[in-house]
């Protein structure tokens, strides 16, 4: 396995942040702590990316494979990532402390543009036995399916190749009129995508 340069390593902050964004707000919205604790590992996770970055930029500075200027913008943006991190792990922490939302913040999280949806797949839906990929989900309803939940197992930021199975819990955000799609179609009351 090679080994992960600085731009990698970056994108994967950015990526898994933005997650975290959005499970720490569904784990205010459905009430559950497991999402707050995945929330709570995923920026362990970050910390230790985020510390990775540091050694391999200096590194590749005094390699000369990267200027200085470089290594500052791609540590500011990784710090941006890594504070992105902190603030869902506080987010996700209301959830953990059970504080009561107040009913005008929940509202403001269930007004936003699109909305984020939890759905298990029944054993008679057209996902079952499909990849994500052969489904195109997120081209023909608009979700997009960011976490998988298989058993006891936690899928973040799945691919085209990941396949579906049934029992499997989607986290998947997008427009509302595609969750109703998509809710139809892992209950198998839809038959066509």
């Amino acid at each position: 396995m090679k080994d992960k340069t600085v731009e990698d390593i970056v994108l994967e902050i950015k990526d898994k942040s933005e997650l975290m964004v959005d499970l720490a707000y569904s784990s205010l919205l459905y009430d559950n702590e497991t999402i707050a604790r995945e929330v709570y590992d995923l920026e362990d996770f970050i910390d230790n990316l985020y510390q990775n970055l540091q050694r391999k930029t200096l590194q590749d500075v005094a390699d000369k494979k990267l200027s200085v200027e470089d290594a500052l913008a791609v540590l500011r943006l990784a710090e941006a990532g890594e504070q992105i991190a902190d603030a869902a792990q506080e987010i996700a922490d209301v959830e953990l402390r059970d504080v009561e939302l107040h009913p005008i913040l929940r509202m403001s999280i269930r007004d936003s543009d699109q909305v984020f949806t939890r759905v298990e797949v029944s054993e008679d839906s057209i996902l079952c036995n499909k990849t994500l990929g052969e489904l195109k989900l997120a081209t023909e309803t608009g979700m997009t399916v960011i976490a998988m939940r298989h058993g006891n197992r936690w899928l973040y930021g799945p691919n085209k190749n990941t396949r579906i199975d049934p029992g499997d819990i989607l986290f998947a955000k997008g427009p509302e009129d595609g969750e109703k799609h998509l809710i139809e179609l892992a209950k198998g009351l839809t038959k066509e995508i």
